[in-house]
């Protein structure tokens, strides 16, 4: 009889139902966090150059903070102030971050170096232990609370650079797991540190049947080839002759549905998929309930938020936003549209735009999804694309050919015969084949039956689709050849010209 695990399962029902995680006053929550924000930052040189002094004297300090500190990008922030905060204490948070996580970023991009304040992972442990209160939302055996958790993270050895440590976000978060992770977390922080990602998952297949794993935790793509590799390394027909006691996995940095079915098609039986977004720059939500995938936002675990709407109000047709954009805070946004988010940390980022747009799908619980990235939105003809739209294309695809496609990408490239544009697809099947014309036909109707503005393009300047088919396996080796493969590295859905004619010539 799990004793420990009914017991840890009453504190969890017990706190949950006492003390929920979620505020009760959010808009005082955010207030609060800004506040502390800027009373730990003022003395910094970012804090006294904005004079963070003068904005907590306001009688509306986020109206203060939105006149006087300007919105960021990467390229700002770390030119202006994260370069001299690798090397000086005091730049914008106190003292000198002990680690800076390497972004993912896209194909052929170099990687970003985003500090990680010890308040940070403090930060970020916060929003991981509002998430496990969650579980008493969810009909849960007790046992599970006695079994593993499988975290497949990027490498979590990290590389020593003047003082401080780099490494992808999710290896410099198993490296700082908080002790009472420590006996339950696996693949064990000895494989977590092999740089190489076959060699790490060898190693994972080879150790599985030592573990009892219940829980799993990584990107969906990267998940589907490692437990892939357990079964064909121990022979098995699904994952839960292995792991009989699987019962959730959380997902997170890409959308989960384009996997579902690959997925799935690894178990004997359903298991709770929870959803999350951790990003490099914190953790920002997370699925709270059954029956959805929505996330809810993190409003109280010291993390500030700001939503630039994702149209005319704050972006132009490029996707680059506007010099006086349109910008709000928790208490004025509405539910179905897509706002890009700034955030204000414990890392020292201020304003910070971090590229996602997300989408409130309900105000009253504070639950949102991503829905795609501000970059990633292919309007180069008026089309007015969003990830969030291309992914449900290609769900639609997968449900009316019966194909499996795993990753895609798409981009606008003109033609050489008289320069127009046209949108060239890549397909990655996980198996089986699709008919590159019958899938033409199958995207093309779908968006213009869902999107006016994709409908009115393809009247006017987009003059054609393209699709090419190939194993995902030949997408996941385009990634290899630029040494970005496993872990959290990410596909991206969307290429700009040069780098989609540089994937094709790869794909001969």
């Amino acid at each position: 009889m799990a004793f420990y695990g009914h017991v840890i399962k009453a504190l969890i029902e017990t706190k949950h139902n006492l003390l929920p995680h979620e505020p009760t006053d959010p808009a005082a929550a955010q207030q609060r966090q800004l506040r502390d924000l800027l009373e730990e930052a003022k003395d910094t040189a970012f804090g006294k150059y904005y004079n963070f002094e003068r904005i907590l004297g306001a009688e509306d300090i986020r109206k203060a903070y939105r006149r006087e500190v300007p919105i960021f990008d990467y390229h700002e922030m770390n030119d202006e102030w994260w370069k001299k905060q690798r090397k000086d204490p005091d730049i914008t948070w106190p003292g000198r971050p002990k680690f800076f996580a390497l972004s993912s970023g896209t194909t052929g991009k170099k990687s970003k170096r985003i500090p990680v304040t010890d308040e940070m992972l403090e930060c970020t442990q916060r929003v991981g232990r509002a998430q496990a209160e969650c579980l008493a939302n969810f009909d849960l055996d007790a046992d599970l609370f006695e079994k593993d958790i499988l975290m497949l993270s990027s490498s979590a050895s990290l590389e020593e650079r003047d003082g401080y440590q780099e490494g992808e976000i999710s290896g410099i978060n198993v490296s700082n797991l908080p002790e009472f992770m420590e006996g339950v977390y696996k693949p064990g922080i000895d494989i977590a540190r092999i740089p190489e990602w076959d060699e790490r998952v060898q190693r994972i297949a080879e150790e599985a049947p030592k573990w009892d794993v219940g829980a799993l935790a990584g990107i969906p793509s990267w998940m589907v080839m490692m437990l892939r590799k357990v079964i064909e390394v121990n022979k098995l027909n699904n994952i839960h002759e292995i792991w009989p006691n699987l019962s959730i996995f959380t997902t997170g940095g890409v959308a989960f549905e384009p996997y579902r079915q690959t997925f799935e098609a690894l178990l004997d039986h359903p298991i709770v998929i929870m959803d999350t977004y951790l990003a490099s720059e914190g953790f920002f939500a997370f699925n709270a309930r059954p029956g959805t995938m929505s996330m809810q936002l993190a409003l109280d675990h010291g993390i500030y938020y700001e939503f630039v709407p994702h149209d005319e109000r704050g972006f132009d047709a490029t996707g680059t936003i506007l010099e006086k954009p349109e910008v709000l805070d928790f208490r004025d946004v509405k539910e179905g549209v897509d706002y890009a988010l700034l955030v204000s940390t414990p890392a020292g980022a201020w304003r910070y735009m971090i590229g996602d747009t997300i989408k409130f799908t309900d105000l009253e619980r504070m639950e949102m999804v991503i829905s795609g990235r501000t970059k990633y939105f292919l309007n180069v003809v008026g089309s007015q694309l969003s990830e969030e739209k291309l992914n449900k294309a290609i769900a639609t695809l997968n449900k009316k050919t019966g194909a499996n496609v795993k990753e895609f990408t798409v981009g606008a490239i003109k033609r050489e015969e008289d320069g127009e544009y046209v949108h060239q697809w890549v397909l990655g099947l996980e198996e089986g084949e699709l008919d590159s014309e019958e899938a033409k036909k199958v995207l093309d109707a779908h968006l213009q039956e869902v999107n006016k503005n994709y409908k009115v393009a393809r009247q006017k300047a987009l003059k054609d689709l393209r699709v090419r088919v190939e194993p995902a396996d030949r997408l996941y080796a385009f990634l290899e050849q630029t040494k970005k493969k496993g872990g959290q590295i990410k596909f991206p859905k969307v290429m700009g010209e040069d780098k989609l004619r540089e994937l094709l010539e790869f794909l001969g």
